[in-house]
């Protein structure tokens, strides 16, 4: 049996690392003092599993790896060249792309641009939109876990946002959305800097799910970012999604069976107040949901296509990426 691989990676996205974790091999994560962007390590919130290892910066030059995976362009084009040696710099490399491009959505350069890097998208949405240049492209969708005893309940008759800085990412984000729905139904926000928009707080991920639950829909107000993991994980809790029918979001929901998405804001409101009158309504969307979450994000999956992807990098056994089915032909006019 061969050993598992030694990852050098950044804390970029908590969630999405604590994910990545599942994955079987050991990820250290370089850290200095005062925890600064990128190197915050083990940050608390999260039940890191024992494969995960804080090193301090200083010392990543010295230790042994077998594999780096970038996590943003600020590790890519700063930090490897501030804390790896030349040798490491030379390892196999991955570069894990989280979002759509910014300056452009179909005109922008993506940073790396090296045919001996690997570079992973999360989204489809976002493969499409970069120009990937030279550098050979995967797309690994989102895998998340849900313990088995938090499911949907919908008691509460309202629905639940979970959106990071919200206020200050603004438009991006959907603030301005989100302002306009919460004059017409009740919404609670849950995320960092929640106060500036009148939040509940900050939830520890451990806790959301639970919280989530209880939940009468899922509102997605984001415009233009990748698939919230946020997303997944409420499919997966069994609760109905509502959101703007941009991005990835339009392959992740389905109107009328694993909830609603529309550019139309007005429209989307009479589909909470559907939701917030028809408890029944809101519970057989959830089902979908959640199916749909078991069947597209479930761990095992992604766990599986990492584990290719660091098999192509590495060239440790062979790398098999599930196929992309192909659309029904369409019919004869």
């Amino acid at each position: 049996m061969t050993r598992p691989l030694r990852i050098l990676t950044w804390h970029v996205h908590g969630n999405y690392l604590y994910y990545l974790a599942q994955v079987p091999h050991e990820f250290y994560l370089p850290i200095k003092p005062g925890r600064p962007e990128g190197y915050g390590g083990r940050l608390p919130g999260f039940n890191w599993p024992s494969n995960v290892h804080d090193i301090p910066a200083e010392a990543v030059r010295e230790t042994t790896f077998d594999c780096i995976l970038y996590q943003s362009h600020k590790n890519y084009l700063e930090d490897q060249h501030e804390i790896l040696s030349p040798a490491q710099r030379c390892l196999p490399r991955i570069f894990l792309e989280h979002n759509p491009p910014r300056q452009h959505p179909t005109h922008t350069h993506h940073p790396v641009d090296d045919p001996n890097v690997l570079l992973v998208h999360v989204t489809h949405f976002n493969e499409l939109m970069w120009d990937n240049g030279r550098t050979p492209t995967r797309v690994i969708e989102h895998g998340v876990i849900v313990p088995e005893h938090m499911r949907y309940s919908g008691e509460l008759e309202r629905g639940i946002v979970v959106v990071n800085s919200m206020k200050r990412r603004g438009r991006l984000t959907g603030a301005d959305v989100f302002q306009q729905v919460c004059a017409e139904v009740f919404v609670d926000l849950v995320g960092m800097d929640f106060e500036a928009l009148g939040g509940l707080g900050e939830i520890d991920h451990d806790h959301l799910h639970a919280m989530a639950a209880r939940y009468r829909f899922f509102f997605n107000p984001i415009r233009y970012t990748s698939l919230g993991l946020a997303v997944c994980e409420a499919m997966m809790v069994g609760l109905p999604i509502i959101g703007l029918a941009t991005t990835e979001m339009v392959t992740a929901v389905q109107n009328g069976v694993t909830g609603y998405v529309s550019t139309s804001i007005p429209w989307l409101i009479e589909r909470m107040h559907d939701l917030l009158t028809f408890p029944g309504q809101a519970q057989l969307l959830g089902e979908a949901a959640r199916q749909q979450a078991l069947d597209r994000f479930h761990i095992d999956r992604f766990s599986r296509d990492w584990e290719a992807a660091l098999n192509l990098v590495t060239g440790k056994g062979t790398a098999v990426f599930p196929a992309i089915p192909l659309p029904a032909s369409p019919p004869h006019l």
